[in-house]
């Protein structure tokens, strides 16, 4: 993977093998924290890399997360967070959200790693973890406030506040929660949520509080508590749908035109020829297809590429290895000199992709294939 200077855009194109290129902001990454963590006031802003870093590389995005001042990670299983280890320093905290699995315990302190504690099970697990190390174990409680997905529930909180033994070797470092509507600032499930993590915790070991991610953050001071976790944030999509979009985008997704031809009227696009041609037009196929996580529902509701600013809507049903776009628009002396299009760039956001696609940012980012040639940008925003 390159290590290039943010001036590679208008470089020209750096893979000449490749079909496609990934081009990641480290840069805006780390920009993207410090405007969140100056949005928390006195909460520690920790960083959620789960998934790769939601598929743009943890081992690097760890680093560049650690020295723009993040020294409490999240990941969502052991392998992540053994494998994230390394890239960090010893002294950064690295939460497993979905805890222990059985027979597992000796690998989160073999590699210094923090449980999520998310069930009785699990309780009990890291306790007898614990006590065949022969010393108290840091972990985090996670509780259900009302998602009803991961956490204790509220008769698991009344059972540990009457026998506070079933917590002994249990070092609490933290007790957490999840919003499920914190994208729609308007629901009471928000602030419903917000009172049962005071309630729930008001009966466990007296430890610092967490419950808002990314969206949650930008719900205001009631919500921080002690500790946020951004992730989809850090990496520039959208917390609500309810103004602009604050954070700096991250990734551009450039395609290589393979081919150009022109059809006439009544030819049909890919496969099944769900597209035909109303008069005489000029296309361009791209190499990307869903093979690549460019999702194949992308198609749909006004999907597209930009050439410059030229708008290329996206023709028929996208392939496993390529995409079909409408370049009649472009003049023939810009598309002649033309290598490769925006598939994600300046005119065309994670955010909208997803639109296109009928789901969210969220899916897009962690969806992009390994196959791209990756292009990592490394001057600060």
């Amino acid at each position: 993977m390159t290590d290039l200077p943010s001036s590679l855009s208008a470089a020209g194109w750096a893979a000449p093998g490749a079909g496609a290129m990934l081009e990641i902001d480290l840069g805006a990454i780390a920009a993207n924290y410090r405007l969140l963590n100056a949005r928390t006031g006195q909460a520690t802003c920790a960083a959620v890399v789960k998934a790769d870093a939601y598929g743009l590389g943890a081992h690097r995005v760890g680093p560049v997360l650690e020295r723009a001042g993040a020294k409490v990670f999240f990941v969502a299983h052991l392998e992540e967070g053994m494998r994230l280890r390394p890239h960090v320093s010893a002294t950064a905290a690295i939460f497993v959200l979905h805890g222990p699995m059985p027979g597992t315990e000796a690998e989160f302190t073999r590699h210094a790693l923090l449980p999520v504690l998310n069930s009785m099970e699990q309780i009990a697990g890291w306790c007898g973890h614990a006590a065949q190390m022969g010393r108290p174990l840091p972990a985090a409680l996670q509780v259900d406030t009302g998602m009803s997905r991961f956490g204790l529930s509220d008769a698991d909180v009344a059972v540990l506040a009457a026998r506070p033994a079933l917590l002994d070797g249990i070092g609490t470092q933290l007790v957490m929660s999840h919003l499920a509507c914190a994208d729609t600032p308007a629901s009471p499930a928000n602030a419903m949520q917000r009172d049962r993590l005071h309630a729930m915790a008001a009966r466990l070991p007296a430890a610092p509080l967490a419950l808002a991610a990314s969206s949650g953050i930008f719900l205001g001071v009631d919500y921080h508590f002690n500790l946020v976790r951004p992730g989809a944030a850090l990496y520039g999509l959208a917390p609500n749908a309810d103004g602009p979009n604050p954070l700096h985008p991250t990734v551009r997704l450039r395609a290589r035109i393979v081919q150009k031809r022109t059809i006439g009227a009544g030819d049909g696009v890919g496969y099944g020829l769900t597209w035909r041609a109303p008069g005489p037009r000029r296309i361009a196929t791209l190499g990307i297809g869903y093979a690549d996580g460019f999702l194949r529902q992308g198609a749909n509701n006004g999907g597209c590429a930009w050439l410059d600013a030229y708008r290329l809507p996206i023709l028929g049903r996208i392939s496993m290895d390529s995409t079909t776009v409408d370049v009649s628009a472009v003049p023939e002396s810009v598309l002649d000199q033309a290598t490769h299009v925006d598939m994600i760039g300046p005119r065309r956001s994670v955010d909208d992709v997803a639109h296109s696609a009928g789901t969210i940012g969220y899916e897009v980012l962690t969806a992009l294939g390994a196959r791209f040639h990756r292009a990592y940008l490394t001057q600060a925003a």
